[in-house]
């Protein structure tokens, strides 16, 4: 079995990797997600890890009083021991920011979709952030190539065909190796702190609108979504121009949802965006009805008033104040020195959203 093969590797990938943060470049050093909400919408949990295992304790008891069937438990045992490992391997970068390359495995060394994820991987490394991919063929290969095997993090997926790990993660312990599309899908997102997709098939699609739905319904933390083509290319286009033809035009999503991903063919576009997104921002978090948004540095009375008018369609009550961290956040002391902005979101008008944290960005 996959994770049998895989446990040769269950080492701490710290040893292949200097992660003393203060070596880090400061624009690759995120929170630790260790105490992130999954999914983002839920409000920082007082229950203690020992009570969740109970709780999962609790749980397999039920399945075997319900008289769960030989395929559902296998279906339940392989997820819980995939994500298990998983974890494991992510835990160590936890804080190090990391972008997620999808794209199609059929993409040919010489094409100029192949040499952009490469460049992006590479571009992307050099700013200290680590990058995962598939770890197949095509774009995946090329964003590790890119990036280096020391900068690279793989999740690779069991197919009959076509997916064997590229020759630039194989072997390593920050490889993972999934069954199922759904756990892999989950670690993608989970564990990133940018998303960047190049043209691919059915899959890439899949991905693509994946963390699209998550980021429309808020179930994942806010973060750039970058769709990025080959040097004059249209296929993201084709896609955008989909949207606006037949789901804007006849009200299928918001007039604000386009602002959820951003279209580019220029790698440093695609770098730019994504490194503007964290200048001012840094995070948020939900404390029962009040979305904390924490901040690299104070705003302004003057910024903070022109926050207010410009955006207070989005907001229930009150107004957008700004704020040191709640109490509820004493977990996460790596970022309580953080100025905090807090506001009763309406929790529905997520494009809207992602317009105040560019709003905040360019202050």
């Amino acid at each position: 079995m996959a994770e049998d093969n895989r446990n040769a590797n269950d080492s701490d990938p710290q040893k292949k990797l200097d992660l003393s943060f203060a070596s880090l470049h400061p624009e690759a050093l995120g929170e630790d997600e260790k105490h992130r909400p999954q999914p983002i919408d839920e409000s920082p949990s007082l229950i203690e890890a020992k009570d969740l295992l109970d709780m999962m304790r609790r749980t397999i008891d039920q399945l075997e009083r319900d008289r769960s069937s030989r395929g559902d438990l296998k279906i339940l045992n392989r997820t819980l021991r995939e994500l298990r490992y998983a974890l494991k391997v992510f835990q160590p970068f936890r804080r190090r920011r990391k972008i997620t390359i999808f794209g199609s495995a059929r993409t040919r060394p010489n094409h100029p979709t192949y040499l952009s994820a490469e460049e992006l991987g590479k571009k992307m490394a050099g700013h200290g952030w680590m990058v995962i991919t598939g770890a197949g063929g095509g774009i995946m290969e090329a964003g590790h190539k890119g990036a280096g095997r020391e900068m690279s993090m793989g999740l690779n997926i069991m197919l009959p065909f076509e997916q064997s790990a590229n020759e630039f993660i194989v072997g390593d312990p920050k490889l993972v190796t999934l069954k199922y599309f759904f756990t892999r899908k989950l670690m993608f997102i989970k564990e990133c702190s940018s998303v960047v997709c190049l043209p691919g098939g059915y899959g890439t699609l899949d991905e693509t609108l994946e963390v699209l739905t998550l980021l429309q319904t808020g179930k994942q933390t806010m973060l750039p979504l970058v769709l990025l083509d080959a040097p004059g290319g249209t296929f993201w286009k084709s896609l955008e121009d989909f949207f606006n033809n037949s789901l804007l035009a006849n009200e299928l999503v918001s007039p604000d949802d386009h602002r959820l991903y951003y279209i580019t063919d220029d790698v440093d576009d695609c770098i730019a965006h994504t490194m503007n997104f964290y200048r001012v921002y840094n995070s948020m978090r939900y404390v029962d009805d009040t979305l904390v948004l924490r901040i690299n540095r104070e705003l302004t009375a003057e910024q903070l008033n022109k926050l207010n008018l410009e955006f207070a369609s989005i907001i229930v009550s009150g107004s957008i104040e700004a704020s040191g961290p709640l109490p509820e956040e004493d977990n996460e002391p790596e970022i309580a020195h953080l100025p905090r902005l807090r506001l009763h979101f309406n929790r529905r008008a997520f494009g809207k959203l992602r317009m105040l944290i560019d709003a905040i960005n360019d202050c």
